[in-house]
């Protein structure tokens, strides 16, 4: 039986990055880490930003090795006995731990009607699957309009792919941008060469076997019927959470955690995906699923589990590149809030503000760089404030 100071359940970011933080306070410590897939921790934003503009792909490695943690692949955890301290794996093994991180990220929603040809992009095998779909295929099925399936639809329509995107919503990000900046990206699609099925769903996928280029069909809703080389679905993900209800841990949209990442036990934490945490800045717990909280939530967890003391209260930030449109952003951006939008060039450079009872709850930081730390100590200030004094607050 394997035992270990520190046993990470997850092999992502998060992983990575609890294992770098161990290091920063215990230097022998041993670390295990079991992950279900079979690659090493890697870079998941290069899979549908950076790859497909040209980056190698040798580019996505983590440095895991550097922390000597032992990667257990290819395998998943089933089992948790939180009072004898130990985990089973799918392969009847036993993993024994003093600390215990749970970093089990999420799966990916899925559709009904859909045959086993749709990837459901979320991992490097996803990557690979898809790429050398695109080095035969010419047509693709974009599902969603969200961040994975407005940066995939990207993606390949910049490497010369006929892109059909359909998705419920009226507009690209209509969830979390204002109306008239949603209906702008979705129009700079258009303009791509994107053909645009908004307000339309797949309703059956049928055709293509495991992936191969080949004639999938995709019947939607409003009975059209799209012949594809290959179809990517980008739902968003559900996270995994049978592991901790199962072993009793509370739960709610995520596993609860306390400010100092302990999931209702002094030994056992959770962090990245899966967690649910406190954040002071907006006043209510939240769950992210973007690369800085993976980093920063990981990292911290790790010091926590190796005896740090700081609590974790960091509000975490988040990107995306829309062919030659990009931003960041901090905080919570909902297309329901009052929001503000302080152009320097309408849709194409400048900053959203969201605000929650006159604060700033979130900022969309739109083609304009070097401003995050800038926004976040904006939103943590909590204070009132009116539109007027907003504007040039954050101008590039």
């Amino acid at each position: 039986m394997p035992e270990t100071k520190y046993l990470i359940v997850g092999g992502g970011m998060t992983a990575d990055a609890a294992a770098a933080g161990i290091r920063e306070r215990d230097a022998e410590g041993t670390i295990g880490i079991v992950s279900s897939e079979n690659d090493p921790p890697y870079n998941r934003p290069p899979l549908s930003k950076g790859l497909w503009k040209g980056e190698p792909l040798d580019s996505v490695w983590r440095k895991t090795a550097a922390t000597r943690a032992e990667l257990r692949l290819g395998r998943r955890i089933v089992a948790l006995d939180l009072e004898a301290r130990r985990a089973r794996d799918d392969r009847g093994e036993t993993h024994g731990w003093q600390k215990l991180l749970l970093a089990t990220g999420g799966t990916p929603r899925r559709l009904e009607g859909g045959d086993e040809s749709v990837i459901y992009f979320r991992t490097l095998a996803d990557y690979r699957r898809l790429r050398q779909l695109a080095e035969h295929g010419t047509r693709f099925a974009v599902i969603g309009a969200g961040f994975i399936g407005s940066e995939i639809a990207a993606a390949l329509a910049m490497n010369g792919k006929q892109v059909t995107m359909l998705f419920p919503e009226r507009a690209i990000g209509e969830r979390i941008f204002p109306a008239d900046l949603a209906g702008y990206v979705t129009e700079e699609y258009r303009r791509r060469g994107v053909r645009i099925l908004a307000g339309d769903t797949a309703m059956r996928i049928a055709g293509a076997g495991q992936g191969e280029p080949g004639a999938a069909t995709v019947t939607t809703r409003h009975g059209e019927q799209l012949e594809a080389d290959g179809v990517i679905a980008g739902l968003g993900i559900r996270p995994n959470l049978e592991l901790a209800r199962a072993a009793g841990l509370k739960t709610n949209d995520g596993i609860v955690v306390d400010e100092f990442l302990r999931a209702g036990r002094e030994d056992v934490f959770a962090a990245g995906d899966v967690a649910e945490f406190y954040s002071p800045a907006l006043g209510h717990s939240l769950r992210v699923e973007h690369e800085d909280n993976a980093n920063s939530m990981g990292r911290a967890a790790g010091g926590l589990m190796a005896g740090a003391t700081e609590p974790y209260r960091h509000l975490p930030s988040f990107y995306s590149d829309l062919f030659d449109l990009g931003y960041e952003a901090v905080g919570e951006l909902n297309a329901q809030l009052e929001t503000y939008a302080d152009w320097q060039e309408p849709h194409r450079q400048g900053v959203v503000y969201y605000l929650r009872n006159s604060r700033v709850c979130g900022v969309l930081l739109w083609n304009t760089w070097g401003q995050v730390e800038n926004a976040r100590a904006l939103i943590e200030q909590g204070e009132k404030i009116t539109p007027d004094a907003l504007k040039g607050r954050l101008a590039a």
